[in-house]
């Protein structure tokens, strides 16, 4: 559950005062990595988080372009095969070598049961190692965007779980722990001091990091700190350097006290309503013996009651933008053409439950986090009482996303919210992990839902083989018509960041909402 406002401000007290520590960050964020194991959960926090300790064979920079990390180059050899040459000379952080066998052992891991990274391989046909610097990834059809699909599919150590039995993830829908989940050995510019989960989390600078640290930073300090106002208070206190996110409601007062500010900028972010179209009869229903989110009417009859525009105004004050796609500006393949709304309208709303067969609409349950997206309660809330004005009444669940993401990802709910962010800031990430039809490879992974509709998945993997653009853009603009002529989702909107930093730090936002230690600077 999430931190009462008397634990919060006791553990700033004891744990966050004071004037802090030459070359010490203090983080303070609304939740926490769930686990230390980077193949546990597929999400932008944890990937942030461990994304400082482990690191995949290319990355991003400050801009957001592909560059070198654990690979040096890449280049593909055949139409279905790519070959990554290997940074030499690197070492975990327990002093053992780097080599191609920690790649093909992390790809495997990555690719297995428990796993929350499978969609990043499910379309894997074989790993190789070509020698101890070089391995091949060939995959069941071309996939010029391989490279994209890896920068954040992080290395382990063979040996290092083999020693600590971490040779499988941790599962995260079973609830299941083993060494990974609270220590780590990467090659990363930093390593893991000290966790204590949901409390604080400590990083130490890696002394022998092959590369370049831009900042100045030796010491992180994370800290969880669930509650708006205590983290705010925090923040404007000294307590800590950086929060995130700032409530959208508190960025004037932030930035009005001339001791920090607002970093503020779009992130490729969007947030959206998944529905349970799979089963028979709807979990946690008043309908028995059916399922009424089979019936196209219904998805449509929710999506036109939703009020958009006065959930932009006044839950996210103005920090969103109403989307009509699951992907929007500055991701490939967005079309603004098809980034049109079908309209509010509860009139509309009520024929359509009407003509489905609910006149006097049903009750359904709703899963919602409160510590992962800004204002994800409240857009909940809005909703459900958006819903309740055509009759369908919405028995909310809000809870902290420590338990939150494993219910939903194990498709114990009926309707659901989630952010996604595109990881190869392309549509083919959106098409292959939420839209296609699910699968025990990966396919589909977060189509929670299990929306399915073969016509988009033969147009998904036609989508990962084009080369050719234009005709590539116009694959992914039919499959796109086709998901939002079926309703598959409720698309709400695209999110802004928001981070608050204290005077003495210089930090890079970058869209991604990944918060790289390495580029961080205190005075």
């Amino acid at each position: 559950m999430s931190f009462k406002p008397s634990l919060i401000t006791a553990l700033v007290l004891t744990g966050l005062a004071g004037a802090a520590a030459a070359q010490t960050v203090r983080i303070g964020n609304q939740g926490d990595a769930l686990s230390m194991d980077p193949h546990s959960l597929n999400e932008t926090l944890q990937l942030s988080v461990t994304g400082n300790v482990y690191e995949p064979l290319v990355t991003r920079d400050k801009d957001l372009r592909l560059v070198p990390a654990l690979a040096t180059s890449w280049k593909q050899v055949s139409p279905t095969v790519w070959r990554f040459e290997l940074r030499k000379g690197v070492k975990f952080h327990d002093g053992k070598p780097f080599t191609a066998d920690d790649v093909v052992f992390s790809l495997a891991r990555g690719a297995g049961d428990g796993s929350d990274m499978r969609s990043y391989t499910n379309d894997f046909k074989e790993v190789r190692k070509i020698n101890d610097f070089a391995v091949e990834i060939e995959t069941k059809a071309p996939f010029p965007i391989l490279p994209d699909q890896l920068s954040f599919f992080y290395i382990m150590s063979k040996q290092w779980c083999e020693d600590n039995q971490a040779v499988k993830p941790v599962d995260r829908r079973k609830g299941i722990e083993n060494a990974a989940s609270f220590r780590a050995n990467g090659t990363g510019p930093f390593r893991l001091r000290e966790r204590q989960p949901n409390v604080k989390t400590s990083f130490v600078r890696n002394g022998s990091y092959w590369g370049k640290i831009e900042g100045n930073v030796v010491n992180v300090e994370y800290t969880p700190i669930g509650n708006d106002s205590t983290r705010v208070a925090a923040l404007l206190s000294g307590q800590v350097d950086v929060i995130e996110p700032v409530p959208v409601q508190d960025v004037a007062r932030i930035n009005a006290s001339g001791k920090v500010k607002v970093l503020q900028g779009p992130e490729l972010r969007w947030v959206f309503l998944g529905l349970d179209q799979k089963r028979d009869e709807l979990l946690y229903s008043s309908v028995k013996g059916k399922n009424p989110f089979k019936d196209k009417r219904v998805r449509q009859a929710f999506y036109q009651a939703i009020d958009i525009v006065g959930i932009q105004k006044t839950v996210m004050r103005g920090a969103s933008t109403p989307a009509a796609l699951l992907i929007g500006p500055g991701v490939n393949g967005f079309d603004p053409s098809q980034n049109t709304r079908l309209p509010h309208d509860p009139e509309a709303s009520k024929k359509l439950l009407a003509e489905a067969g609910y006149p006097n609409g049903f009750e359904v349950g709703m899963n919602c986090p409160n510590d992962r997206y800004v204002n994800d309660g409240n857009i909940c809330q809005a909703v459900a009482a958006n819903l309740a004005k055509v009759g369908v009444k919405v028995n909310l669940q809000v809870e902290t996303k420590g338990t939150y993401f494993p219910k939903v990802l194990k498709r114990d709910t009926s309707f659901y919210l989630l952010g996604w962010s595109p990881s190869t800031y392309d549509a083919h990430n959106v098409l292959n992990a939420l839209m296609r039809c699910v699968d025990d490879k990966g396919s589909g992974q977060f189509n929670l839902g299990a929306y399915c509709n073969p016509k988009v998945d033969e147009l998904t993997l036609k989508v990962q083989s084009e080369t050719d653009k234009p005709k590539r853009d116009a694959m992914i603009k039919e499959a796109f018509k086709l998901h939002s002529d079926d309703v598959g989702h409720l698309p709400l909107h695209q999110q802004a960041l928001a981070w608050g930093i204290g005077s003495n730090v210089q930090l890079t936002q970058r869209a991604d909402n990944q918060m790289p230690f390495r580029y961080i600077s205190v005075k």
